[in-house]
């Protein structure tokens, strides 16, 4: 058994091994350093590695193996962790210079409940500022590059995580999802990326309790790897009012027929690269082959876009708008710039914003009577060059804003569904593309049956060429 071996296991099978003992969390840890090593170098996915903390972690807890007894869900296993969420004692910047040597004294909800389960943190993954931007880069560190093209973009703004699990730094890693922070690097990457029902992973340290679009997620390399690490981590916490009345991770549902319906742009929401469309089709084609019907059907999300522009500017203009005002020469301009778009709103607009979220969620719960998954893309361009700045326009047509390109998933994050990014079939060295699964909060079973379906007909990972090359 080689150290590039374990690096490339399933995290499942290799969960099973540490805990038997056959296999210890020490030589995990090193293998996944060592492929850090390698590859970080070119890629840049890491701002942190604790080579020195997580190898001391490993020790420990392959001496609790060795004592007998039960052991949690992620036992010894590495992990990684994006670098806007706090870690005790490990650096988090967040991605700004105003943060370069902060060090938290706690931990993240999300982060205690992996250290509880087991888990071994190697090190915090890169992140556009604050999580804002299209490219994974910053003033730190990066950019983020694609394990497939290295002059492309690993996606934002979870890039940083998706480009860890991609290429077998660690088998699983935190993210955050906003817009579609967790399903865009996914798609980019060729990888799992799982956004669950806001408040399954509780965030009791949230300044709005009750705001429901932006939610922590999973990015791993197969469905099975991503439910190990949502059910370490999911679970209500009384501070954290979304998290009420969630319940645990089903486990998937295999045997229930599925009414599946398929769009390429939520009836015209938005514009898609003509890339897309032709490997969306392609995929939507082997499903009806493989598993049955596929109608094109979409609930009706008009408004959509333009409510959801105001509710994040007003939220984003909230919780940043006075760091922008006193440190915007230390700011990245695109990080400003959507701070900055909340600035003028009133009450108004944000009433309005939200009488049309209902709306189009009522459409949405409607939608859903007749069908029990959509499948839409995750990413409405294939990965762009690191090096050209925002999108500024989607298959031909100007975009009106820059996260305009994000519609295809900011539009799920609107209506607060259960989503994830599963990568599909494709010529070995072409560049990824991830079908997005969506189905209702209370029908996630049937998401993550069909998601194991598709997995088990191709829709799944493949190491991509500098993993092979590694």
């Amino acid at each position: 058994m080689t150290a590039t071996t374990l690096c490339d296991w399933p995290a499942t099978k290799l969960a099973r091994h540490l805990k038997r003992g056959s296999v210890s969390s020490e030589a995990a840890v090193t293998a996944c350093l060592s492929r850090i090593d390698a590859l970080d170098g070119t890629l840049r996915a890491f701002v942190t590695v604790d080579a020195k903390g997580a190898l001391d972690a490993a020790r420990a807890a392959d001496a609790r193996q060795a004592e007998g007894g039960e052991l949690p869900p992620l036992h010894g296993l590495p992990v990684a962790v994006k670098d806007v969420t706090a870690t005790k004692g490990l650096r988090t910047t967040q991605g700004s210079k105003l943060h370069a040597n902060t060090v938290p004294d706690h931990d993240a909800e999300s982060v205690a409940r992996l250290r509880r389960a087991g888990a071994i943190i190697l090190g915090k993954t890169n992140t556009p500022e604050f999580a804002f931007g299209a490219v994974c880069t910053n003033a730190l560190c990066g950019p983020t590059s694609n394990p497939w093209d290295t002059d492309l973009s690993s996606g934002g703004s979870s890039g940083g995580s998706a480009v860890a699990v991609a290429t077998g730094m660690v088998p699983l890693a935190q993210g955050t999802d906003f817009g579609g922070s967790v399903r865009t690097p996914a798609s980019f990457c060729g990888i799992v990326g799982l956004r669950p029902t806001p408040g399954t992973i509780a965030e009791p340290e949230r300044a709005l309790g009750e705001a429901r679009l932006a939610t922590q997620g999973v990015l791993a390399r197969s469905v099975d790897d991503a439910l190990l690490m949502l059910r370490a981590i999911a679970g209500a916490h009384p501070l954290d009012p979304a998290s009420r009345n969630i319940p645990c991770p089903p486990k998937p549902d295999f045997n229930t027929p599925m009414r599946l319906a398929a769009t390429e742009s939520l009836g015209g929401a938005f514009n898609i690269d003509p890339w897309v469309g032709k490997r969306f089709n392609a995929a939507c084609d082997i499903i009806r082959s493989t598993i049955g019907p596929v109608r094109k059907a979409s609930p009706d999300m008009t408004g959509g876009v333009e409510a959801f522009r105001t509710l994040r500017a007003a939220e984003s203009w909230f919780k940043f708008g006075a760091m922008v005002e006193e440190h915007e020469d230390s700011l990245t301009p695109s990080y400003v710039w959507n701070v900055r778009q909340g600035r003028s709103l009133g009450a108004q607009d944000l009433l309005a914003a939200e009488a049309v979220r209902t709306r189009v969620l009522r459409n949405a719960i409607q939608f859903f009577d007749k069908y029990d998954v959509l499948l839409l893309p995750a990413a409405s361009v294939p990965p762009f060059r690191n090096d050209g700045g925002e999108i500024q326009q989607v298959g031909g047509v100007k975009c009106d804003t820059i996260i305009d390109y994000l519609a295809c998933t900011f539009l799920i994050s609107l209506i607060g569904f259960p989503c994830l990014s599963l990568p599909t079939p494709f010529a070995h060295h072409s560049l990824p593309f991830g079908l997005q699964l969506v189905a209702p909060p209370g029908r996630e079973t049937m998401l993550w049956g069909l998601a194991q379906k598709l997995e088990a007909a191709g829709f799944a990972h493949r190491p991509a060429p500098i993993v092979e090359a590694a």
